[in-house]
Formats: C-alpha cells, structure tokens, sequence
C-alpha cells in the first residue's frame, strides 16, 4: 500500500524533467513545443562540479517548473567508469555534439539552442553565483525567445 501512495505521489506531484539523451528528437520536441533546447555536457560520474550543477540546479524545483514550461532538456555525457558506459552509439552521438558545441572539452558546460541547432547562450563550468541565479539567468534568456 505504501509503495502505491508513493507511485501516485511521484506520478502526481512534482514536475518530471525528461532529459533526452537523442539531438535531432530535442530538436524535434523544441520545434513542435516552440522552445529552446537546453543542452549540458557533464561528465556524471567523474566531474564534481558537474555532479553539484545536476544536484542544486537542474533537480531544483524551480528549475524543473522552468524547463517543463519552456525548454527541451538534452544531457550528453562522458562517464568514466566502467559500469556507466554508454552504448558506443550513444557515445558517437555524444562525441559528435562535443565537436560542435563544446570543441573546448568544458565540464560542464551548458548550451541554449534553438530548435535548429544555433547557440542562444553558453555557461562555462559550475555557476559563480548560487543557483537561484543561474535558473534566472536561463529565465531570462527563455523570456526573451517568448516575446
């Protein structure tokens, strides 16, 4: 009985922020969603700062009420271990977004694009300020393409 309450509380409650792991179905969704995608490389399981930007950023309420309104999550990951490897697939696609938004190797880096694949706005590294800023900042930046 307790593990139904929590399946409809999980169900029911707060936002579920998908992050898509496939560029052109991101681009597809912001295209028929009308919004920006928003697309970070981390490095899940080796990266710290990566590991405190997921943690405080992107599992924050307010951010995720943020994306499910106005943005297309799609994470491309570099794991180091072993056992969180990616389908060698997945990790081409990934190589691939590297090439062409993050030639730099930045961990992590964050990217908004439009629907096309043109860079919005870019953030190096772990956010200076606190949280509550970083999601103002991409706020904004989704504001803009709205109006």
């Amino acid at each position: 009985m307790k593990w139904i309450l929590m399946l409809s509380l999980m169900i029911t409650g707060a936002p579920v922020t998908d992050w898509l792991t496939d560029f052109e179905t991101a681009k597809q969704v912001a295209t028929e969603k009308n919004r920006y995608i928003l697309l970070n490389f981390s490095g899940s399981d080796w990266c710290i700062p990566c590991m405190r930007l997921r943690k405080e950023v992107f599992d924050n309420e307010a951010f995720k009420k943020l994306a499910d309104s106005s943005l297309v999550l799609l994470n491309a990951d570099f794991p180091r271990n072993r056992k969180n490897q990616l389908s060698k697939e997945r990790k081409d696609a990934n190589d691939k977004l590297a090439e062409q938004y993050n030639s730099g190797g930045k961990f992590p880096f964050t990217v908004v694009l439009t629907a096309e694949g043109q860079i919005v706005q870019s953030w190096e590294g772990y956010p200076q300020n606190n949280a509550a800023d970083f999601i103002q900042r991409i706020k904004s930046v989704c504001d803009a393409y709205h109006h």
